[in-house]
């Protein structure tokens, strides 16, 4: 699980930590944390695959749902027996309560 976080956690808190606040400009004095920057990268990054550079975010937001399922996935593949054996024991602790038995109707008033 560390691996996860190291390889997969740190770059993706890295990466968008970076676009929120150039994105904001909140750069607090060093100079890749700046909207110019900001701007540049994307710029560069929109020539080179010759789209807008305002469709880029969306479309590695949308990289970065499908990877973290697919990483998700393997991790709940590798480790789907004890996933299942914290599954029962956790639904066997707390039993569902017994359904309340149907009272009969009352008489009706006079």
């Amino acid at each position: 699980m560390k691996y996860i976080l190291i390889f997969w956690g740190l770059p993706m808190g890295f990466l968008w930590g970076w676009f929120g606040l150039s994105y904001y400009d909140m750069h607090f004095g060093m100079p890749f944390l700046t909207r110019a920057a900001h701007d540049f990268v994307f710029d560069t990054y929109g020539a080179i695959l010759g789209i807008d550079p305002a469709i880029i975010p969306p479309l590695v937001a949308k990289a970065c749902v499908v990877d973290s399922a697919i990483i998700f996935g393997l991790f709940g593949l590798k480790r789907h027996k004890q996933i299942w054996a914290w599954w029962t024991d956790r639904n066997s602790l707390t039993p569902m309560p017994p359904a309340m038995q149907r009272a009969d109707r009352a008489p009706p008033a006079e």
